[in-house]
């Protein structure tokens, strides 16, 4: 079952990296070479922090983008054109199928961040910008996580709709996602108990991405990070969220029928 499910997430990882990634790493100097030359034009006192957080943001757009688009067709592409029927004749279980996907699609996320932080860092060296090292680096591991989240859902929707209507709805529990506190705390305000328990309904439902971003943190240094404890529960969060999803999409997909 291991072997079955490692073969299944290297070929996807070997397609994505074979059609996408150079570019998209490229991609993402290039706009951080325009924000370095760029900025101090605009913002001559708070450049560096500017940057800080542009680098930061703009490595997160990238992941969701390859995230959502690729993530939502993984399994859905193979169904739409009827190759998953080749698939699921070979000897290989559908969980196995939704597994190794969803690895194969997570390695790719991981060297894509692993990379752009890289890039990050060397762009900060260069401009000589202050900035605490460990802080960026927990930050872009919790980032992971909050795509291979991402991934999970955009698969658990892939499975089942469409690959357009998979992408908006995985973009919209993105949204959502990280502001769930605020949908709650918004519906205290309201003062009406049908918005507060549709408010608390979706704080429970929806995944709370405010757990796994960091960005902030990274940007305004180590000490404003969360304690280990809080960073381990956290990252647990993330994890067992993913699971659970991985674990829907497994289920929805054992029953279709093809």
């Amino acid at each position: 079952m291991t072997t079955r499910i490692f073969v299944l997430a290297k070929n996807v990882f070997q397609e994505v990296i074979r059609d996408r990634i150079l570019y998209i790493i490229g991609f993402y100097a290039l706009i951080l070479a325009a924000a370095f030359g760029v900025l101090p034009q605009f913002a001559a006192a708070t450049e560096d922090k500017m940057f800080l957080d542009f680098g930061m943001a703009a490595m997160n757009a990238i992941g969701l983008i390859v995230t959502i688009f690729v993530g939502t067709g993984l399994v859905n592409k193979e169904i739409e054109k009827r190759t998953i029927l080749v698939l699921i004749a070979k000897p290989v279980s559908r969980s196995e199928i939704i597994v190794g996907k969803y690895l194969g699609l997570s390695a790719v996320l991981a060297v894509l961040i692993a990379m752009m932080t890289v890039i990050y860092l060397l762009f900060l060296q260069f401009g000589n910008i202050t900035y605490s090292i460990a802080s960026i680096l927990i930050a872009a591991i919790f980032l992971f996580l909050q795509l291979s989240l991402i991934t999970s859902v955009a698969i658990a929707f892939g499975v089942f709709t469409a690959s357009l209507l998979a992408t908006v709805l995985t973009f919209a529990v993105y949204l959502m996602g990280n502001i769930t506190q605020d949908l709650v705390e918004f519906g205290r305000l309201s003062r009406n108990l049908g918005i507060e328990r549709l408010t608390q309904g979706l704080f429970l439902v929806l995944p709370d991405l405010s757990r796994l971003d960091l960005k902030n943190h990274a940007v305004y240094g180590l000490q404003a990070l969360p304690d280990t404890t809080a960073l381990f529960i956290n990252a647990s969060y993330g994890l067992l969220y993913s699971a659970m999803l991985l674990a829907i999409a497994i289920f929805i997909f054992s029953r279709r029928e093809f």
